[in-house]
């Protein structure tokens, strides 16, 4: 199947699941990332889900990052460049959601994109070979350029495709896939 489809089928999937079930799936792939060997990283990058679009929860696993004190970054898009920039998540940071409904920090202390170690990405769909899509801006491929040697990890209610059919050379590849039941790891 090729990203245009994908994106329609799998946003109806997620759609169809009740709010108490992405509830309870959300906390089991946070739990699944307890088993990963990923925990010796100080600098760790996460989303923030956009609750209308039916996300993967990241609170449970913001919560396990907090309580084995490590430097949560999120990031803040800017819609003109489709590029963002990372801001250190501290109690005082002011979250607000933009013009896509994605919760992003005010202001803050921004991080460069290379001191980054581990990036939690968001996707809407994933391959067997670590391929992911996305909503279709690119965001996340650019980000992942500048911090090459981070572990990317993908997050998903569902598990793998066989294959996306139109791969670019610019799509960058995940090293490990989180779902409820299990986790893929790539390359």
């Amino acid at each position: 199947m090729n990203k245009h489809k994908l994106r329609r089928v799998y946003k109806k999937k997620r759609q169809a699941l009740e709010a108490s079930t992405r509830s309870e799936l959300s906390l089991k792939i946070a739990n699944q990332a307890l088993k990963l060997p990923i925990w010796e990283f100080s600098f760790y990058h996460l989303f923030l889900s956009i609750k209308s679009l039916e996300e993967v929860d990241t609170e449970p696993l913001l919560t396990i990052l907090f309580g084995k004190d490590k430097q949560v970054v999120i990031p803040k898009s800017n819609v003109v460049t489709f590029e963002m920039k990372h801001y250190l998540l501290a109690d005082a940071t002011a979250i607000k959601p933009n013009i896509w409904n994605i919760p992003e920090p005010l202001d803050g202390k921004t991080i460069e994109a290379s001191k980054i170690q581990l990036v939690f990405v968001p996707l809407l769909a994933f391959d067997k070979k670590g391929q992911r899509v996305g909503y279709g801006k690119g965001f996340y491929d650019r980000f992942l350029k500048g911090c090459p040697k981070a572990l990317k990890i993908g997050l998903s209610f569902f598990g793998p495709i066989k294959e996306i059919a139109d791969i670019q050379t610019s799509d960058i590849a995940l090293d490990y896939c989180i779902t409820p039941n299990q986790i893929y790891q790539f390359q």
